[in-house]
């Protein structure tokens, strides 16, 4: 049998597996608006991969002013308490192409795969959209201290699943996510846009372009 370049996926959750990002900004905007914060869809993309203390302190320095920690605590704290409304209404139809077909194709050929994500709230919307049995292994925010771009997540996913970072391949769609893989010494595939995930190894539109058989051969392509 021929040896795999790669023996893991590590997917990141929003942005691959599913489109929170609405729901992440509709919860952010909620909470701007209410402390008089300008915020749009261009500050929104600085939060993206970006935890979610490391997010409101991006929201708040847009406003000029203080704030005690226990103000930011209960900040945090309403926007997750909005954002777990919106989640909790989410539905397997929400899965973005190609994800359920790209999982299925990997466990089929016996390769690991398993969800790197900064959000807290993973389990919650993997047992919503129910595709959590896909899954090797679930690292989330609530099992890391550090957030992307440091490789924290990534080297934890891998340790779980026994596979040498080297031997992993992430799905990310943010900047922070690829900077994470790559200090991981992982291989990190953009999903998204090309212009924003230059630093990537390589880019999708979205999983539907990517297959098992398609990964076998990204190292020849690239060499």
């Amino acid at each position: 049998m021929q040896t795999m370049w790669f023996d893991a996926c590590i997917f990141d959750l929003d942005g691959v597996i599913v489109d929170t990002a609405k729901y992440h900004f509709l919860a952010w905007k909620r909470l701007a608006d209410m402390l008089d914060i300008p915020f749009s869809e261009k500050e929104n993309e600085k939060l993206k991969g970006v935890s979610r203390l490391a997010s409101l302190e991006i929201i708040l320095e847009l406003s000029g002013k203080k704030y005690t920690d226990s103000e930011k605590a209960k900040f945090a704290e309403m926007k997750n308490t909005w954002y777990v409304e919106f989640v909790s209404r989410m539905t397997p139809s929400e899965i973005l192409p190609g994800a359920i077909e790209l999982l299925t194709d990997l466990k089929s050929h016996g390769i690991k795969t398993a969800i790197g994500s900064a959000s807290k709230n993973t389990l919650l919307i993997l047992e919503k959209i129910r595709i959590k049995d896909l899954f090797d292994t679930v690292t989330d925010g609530n099992m890391v201290k550090s957030a992307k771009p440091d490789p924290e997540i990534f080297l934890v996913t891998a340790s779980i699943l026994n596979v040498k970072p080297e031997k992993c391949i992430v799905f990310e769609d943010s900047v922070a996510g690829i900077k994470a893989a790559h200090k991981a010494g992982m291989y990190g595939i953009g999903v998204g846009n090309k212009e924003i995930l230059i630093e990537a190894d390589y880019v999708i539109n979205d999983l539907s372009e990517m297959s098992f058989l398609k990964l076998t051969a990204l190292k020849t392509i690239n060499q």
